[in-house]
């Protein structure tokens, strides 16, 4: 009963953080790994699950299937089936996702610098 408790108010304190802070609750949405890493590849174009499977091979297709739904849910990505044999899913960023494309880049270009402090 406590760890329900203690997870309840970890996702209040979330929320309250997020709607003080616009940083927090962008980096609520973009937050983990894994966001970020299938951004990366979304955005030069569609991806069908296969091929973010094939450029992600650290993340096992559960993950990558769950973290395509939450990325859905906050807008971010764009599913659309085709109705073909065999099924045919692609997945694009949304116009909200594109935005991220120079938040990648500054992300990029920052941990390039802070790499080479921390190997000095």
């Amino acid at each position: 009963m406590t760890r329900i408790k203690e997870s309840s108010s970890r996702n209040e304190n979330k929320k309250a953080l997020a709607g003080e802070c616009m940083e927090i609750y962008a980096a609520n949405i973009i937050g983990g790994q894994w966001t970020l890493a299938i951004c990366c590849h979304l955005i030069n174009g569609k991806l069908r699950f296969g091929e973010l499977k094939k450029r992600l091979p650290w993340i096992t297709e559960r993950m990558l299937a769950l973290q395509l739904k939450k990325m859905e849910k906050n807008n971010l990505v764009k599913r659309t089936v085709f109705a073909e044999v065999p099924l045919r899913v692609e997945y694009e960023l949304t116009e909200s996702g594109k935005g991220l494309e120079p938040v990648l880049k500054l992300l990029e270009e920052w941990g390039i610098k802070h790499l080479k402090t921390m190997n000095n």
